[in-house]
């Protein structure tokens, strides 16, 4: 089925230093190979970073500066800036500012919002 959902009807996960908007997956619509959501960093937000075990995320930068960093280098980001993540890397955004910035995160296969956030800080 079709369906098209707006900011205001997706299920907001506080995550550190951002907050992130789940539009489309599993939990909400009959997709079942992907989630698509919204990051909202601060300006100054810099959390620690994560993995995603076994997710491929592709971000786009729709609003904002800021830098995507993992061991294998950074990208400066800037609004129309898409960047391919694979499963496995280690990567930390930063939000430079002037204002917050806003990514849109496509996942595959499918995340559960946060999971990955408690297996990396458990692995300490």
């Amino acid at each position: 089925m079709l369906k098209g959902v707006g900011r205001e009807e997706t299920t907001r996960y506080e995550l550190p230093g951002r907050d992130w908007f789940l539009c489309i997956g599993p939990q909400n619509s009959a997709a079942a190979n992907i989630t698509v959501g919204v990051a909202v960093f601060p300006e100054g937000s810099a959390p620690a970073g994560h993995v995603h075990e076994t997710q491929e995320e592709v971000i786009h930068v729709s609003t904002g500066h800021g830098q995507l960093v993992t061991p294998q280098g950074t990208v400066e980001l800037e609004p129309g800036t898409t960047v391919y993540i694979p499963a496995g890397l280690h990567h930390a955004t930063v939000s430079t500012g002037p204002g917050p910035l806003e990514l849109v995160c496509s996942f595959s296969p499918p995340v559960v919002p946060g999971s990955y956030e408690a297996s990396y800080r458990d692995r300490g």
